[in-house]
């Protein structure tokens, strides 16, 4: 069960290779959380990640977990909360794609839209209701700011990631008075393995800074976490932006 200040005692990570999923796993682990599932493909990069946290003190197991087969979920999921209660589920999993090559090649498009909000989908719905059976737990779910607004430079991405958004503002309502807190964490530009290479956007942060992010969103409770804060502003103002002037911008 969480303390009294939001910390969970178990973690299922969503994406157990994800940068920002270990930062916070790693943040949690040094709070109060002792047991985690890492759930992703079968990989050395997996292993490796649950080394390093058992390392810090956790009891750390990897599940094999694969996005792209929605049809899996609720049998690898339900094979963790028959463990016993979770506290916390982040769903940390996503790829970048490539805007010019994904546009050229569809099929790759689709895989971005699969993995991003077809398979988040399924593994939220699956994890909502399990939270909902145990009476309690947090769904926390790794948004982005290139939702908020689709942009030339990676709409295919942006439109992914909008339609995840919207689920799980959606979800969060649905699941209001059952026990079970959804939260949004909708970052800017992560420097990050994803985001090597690519020219950093204004307002850039790191895995660990929306680690703390999400700790503090836990503790309060939040429904939506901006990371930073100050994109919040932006993104209001950018909203608002009649379109033909917004597809001038340098975004």
């Amino acid at each position: 069960m969480k303390d009294a200040f939001g910390i969970p005692q178990s973690l299922l990570v969503l994406g157990g290779t994800s940068e920002i999923a270990l930062a916070t796993a790693r943040r949690l682990i040094a709070r109060r959380t002792r047991t985690v599932w890492l759930a992703g493909r079968p990989s050395p990069a997996l292993e490796q990640s649950a080394a390093e946290l058992r390392d810090l003190g956790a009891d750390v197991h990897t599940v094999a977990f694969d996005a792209l087969d929605p049809e899996s979920h609720e049998t690898v999921l339900g094979k963790v909360f028959a463990e016993g209660d979770v506290d916390m589920v982040l769903l940390a999993f996503g790829i970048l794609g490539d805007q010019a090559r994904d546009e050229r090649e569809p099929l790759n498009a689709v895989r971005v839209a699969q993995t991003n909000y077809t398979g988040a989908v399924s593994a939220s719905l699956v994890s909502a209701r399990a939270l909902q059976t145990q009476g309690h737990g947090s769904l926390v779910v790794l948004s982005s700011v290139a939702g908020e607004r689709a942009r030339r430079a990676n709409f295919i991405y942006g439109s992914s990631k909008a339609g995840l958004d919207a689920f799980t503002q959606g979800l969060g309502d649905a699941m209001h008075g059952t026990g079970v807190h959804v939260m949004v964490v909708r970052p800017g530009f992560v420097r990050s393995k994803m985001t090597a290479g690519l020219a950093e956007a204004p307002l850039a942060t790191t895995p660990e800074a929306v680690a703390t992010a999400i700790e503090l969103g836990l503790r309060r409770r939040s429904e939506t976490v901006w990371v930073p804060g100050t994109l919040r502003v932006v993104m209001s103002a950018l909203r608002h932006v009649p379109r033909g002037l917004f597809r001038r911008l340098p975004l």
